[in-house]
């Protein structure tokens, strides 16, 4: 096994891990189920946004497996226009392992960034993360190829950005700092999942701040506003 693998498999463990507790965090902490946690995730009120998401991933994928010429149409390619780094988000091109795990990875990220991110910053994180790798590979790290895991992995940075601000002992509330360690050292490496990550964890980082203001406006002995 090479250095340049043991890092891989590192930096996945470094993502996945606390990723993990982000999203048993919406069922108390606790371990259940995945039935259980599905049913806690897609709880009423029904995050929407993060459904729409989820068909229009589904759809996609039965669309490429019904017709798969429609990759060489929408992923990234050497000297493709700027928009299939849009595109590429939605065809998996690595084959049934990518299709299988990326669809179960938004199935369960979706919900839990709708709730902490908000239903309007929730898709633009999605899209502006996802599409930020997209470019970076098309420019040279990786020219040819799709898929929406580095937009997940914008989620999850902007996840664990926040998270920070979550009452909780010390090394729980600092585990999600591996996230950004893990996607400077995949940028090191030249790769576009790093890239996602560390895009997340800045565009995160205005619903950090603005958690931390509400937070201090709550503190105990501060003066509150008049009520209206």
């Amino acid at each position: 096994m090479t250095l340049h693998t043991v890092i891989l498999y590192g930096c996945a463990a470094a993502v996945v891990v606390p990723g993990t507790k982000l999203i048993q965090a919406e069922a108390g902490g606790r371990r259940v189920s995945p039935a259980e946690l599905l049913r806690v995730l897609w709880r009423r009120p029904v995050p929407w946004v993060a459904a729409a998401m989820v068909a229009l991933m589904v759809a996609m994928a039965v669309v490429q497996t019904a017709a798969p010429s429609v990759m060489d149409h929408l992923q990234r390619e050497p000297g493709a226009p700027w928009w299939r780094a849009v595109t590429a988000l939605l065809v998996q091109t690595s084959g049934w392992v990518q299709l299988t795990f990326n669809l179960a990875a938004i199935v369960v990220i979706a919900p839990v960034a709708q709730r902490r991110l908000g239903p309007v910053w929730m898709p633009l994180v999605f899209l502006a993360s996802g599409a930020t790798a997209q470019a970076v590979s098309m420019a040279g790290w990786s020219p040819t190829g799709g898929g929406d895991s580095v937009a997940l992995c914008g989620l999850l940075g902007a996840l664990a950005t926040t998270q920070l601000l979550r009452p909780a002992p010390m090394p729980a509330r600092l585990l999600p700092l591996l996230i950004p360690v893990a996607g400077l050292l995949l940028c090191t490496l030249s790769n576009n999942h790093g890239v996602g990550l560390l895009a997340g964890c800045a565009l995160g980082a205005p619903l950090a701040v603005k958690g931390l203001g509400n937070a201090a406006a709550h503190e105990p002995g501060q003066a509150q506003p008049p009520p209206c």
